[in-house]
């Protein structure tokens, strides 16, 4: 990965607004309608055409498709990966069941959205777990590659995401491996051959991890801390047994507490799992410090610090909220986490989560989207100005 060498680089943390007509295709075929792949197919690429240049107008350094091909960050692998149907269920997550006034209009909001939702219409592992034809993901990297040449001399870098094993266990219920640990062990197996085919395109990793934060309230809520921090030890192992042989410096890990806006007054603090998190193989963290739960928490890093050859992604955009951050906000944010982390080469701004993890559920104007991102490249703009006078 690119470190920020002479000044603060930029990017995000994966999903971005899809356009209305391909969300509906997406929410379609979830519900389980009858829906031409071939409609789907070309309205991915369609909008991925689209996503890659305005990362690169809105100033971003290091870019991705914008998951534009998927219809969630997490569920497209049912239509990539064998032993997946049924139908399962999720634990509700425990700061929303707290507060029942709220939890009555969070779910009426959601039911009018036309969305893709990681919560409902769930699968099940209900067979051996293996990934069923590379072609998927080759495929995937094709269009991206297609979509990155015009874009050539306008980027510093490009990214690919990938779900972790204990989000795919974590959502898709286990009813075939006899333990936790066998099921852990097959995704691992299977997710790997996404996370060396992007790799091998020379591409940065992103591993996406909210489970080693969000399980807490949800899976775990009902049970002592001590059993959610094993659960995160157990998939830090398969994500490193997973990363076998690919270079820490290409794989980002980013984690979080759920892309979603409630309370979060029962998320585990940062400091209980972040010794856990440094013993994963990967060469930075992304995570989120814009959002009011968790921004205090750069503190950690202080106490805790990375590894010297990693670095920071530092969320300091909320995609939660359409507030636009003022850039002189955003390069106070990033000035802290600098501080923090004691070598503002190892850090790079970007933000909390995706804006669109799920297709349709995001909470920002795809508008807003745009805006608050053009602030995160000015706001970078001026912590840099302050932190590599040199370069000016």
């Amino acid at each position: 990965m690119q470190h920020s060498e002479h000044r603060i680089l930029t990017t995000h943390t994966g999903s971005l607004p899809r356009p209305p007509g391909l969300t509906q295709l997406y929410a379609r075929r979830a519900r389980g309608e009858a829906v031409d792949a071939a409609a789907i197919d070309a309205a991915g690429r369609e909008a991925l055409r689209h996503i890659v240049p305005a990362q690169c107008d809105a100033g971003l350094d290091v870019i991705n498709n914008g998951e534009q091909q998927r219809d969630s960050f997490a569920l497209y692998l049912r239509h990539r990966l064998t032993g997946i149907g049924g139908e399962s269920s999720r634990t509700p997550f425990a700061d929303i069941d707290a507060y029942p006034e709220f939890k009555a209009e969070f779910t009426r909001q959601a039911g009018t959205k036309e969305a893709v939702s990681n919560t409902a219409l769930l699968p099940a592992a209900i067979g051996p777990v293996a990934y069923a034809d590379r072609g998927a993901i080759e495929a995937e990297c094709d269009d991206f590659a297609a979509a990155l040449a015009p874009a050539a001399g306008r980027y510093a870098e490009a990214f690919l995401t990938a779900p972790s094993p204990g989000i795919i266990a974590s959502i898709v219920q286990n009813r075939h491996y006899a333990t936790e640990e066998a099921y852990l062990a097959a995704l691992a197996e299977a997710l790997a051959v996404e996370y060396r085919a992007v790799v091998a395109r020379g591409w940065v990793l992103q591993l996406d991890c909210p489970d080693l934060a969000l399980e807490r309230h949800c899976s775990y809520r009902d049970r002592p801390l001590a059993d959610f921090l094993g659960f995160v030890e157990r998939v830090v192992t398969a994500i490193n047994r997973a990363l076998a042989g690919i270079p820490r410096d290409r794989v980002r890990l980013h984690v979080c507490w759920g892309n979603y806006e409630a309370p979060h007054d029962q998320d585990v603090p940062l400091e209980e799992i972040l010794p856990i998190l440094l013993r994963a193989e990967v060469g930075g963290l992304v995570l989120p410090f814009a959002n009011p739960r968790h921004a205090h928490e750069i503190r950690c890093l202080t106490r805790m610090p990375l590894a010297d050859d990693q670095l920071m992604v530092a969320g300091v955009i909320d995609t939660l909220t359409n507030f636009v951050e003022h850039p002189e906000v955003v390069a106070d944010r990033i000035l802290q986490v600098a501080r923090a982390v004691g070598d503002p080469r190892r850090v790079l701004a970007g933000t909390d989560c995706g804006f669109d993890t799920s297709a349709g559920r995001g909470r920002v104007a795809s508008d807003v989207v745009w805006a608050k991102l053009r602030s995160l490249a000015e706001g970078a703009r001026l912590a840099s100005a302050q932190l590599f006078p040199a370069a000016g």
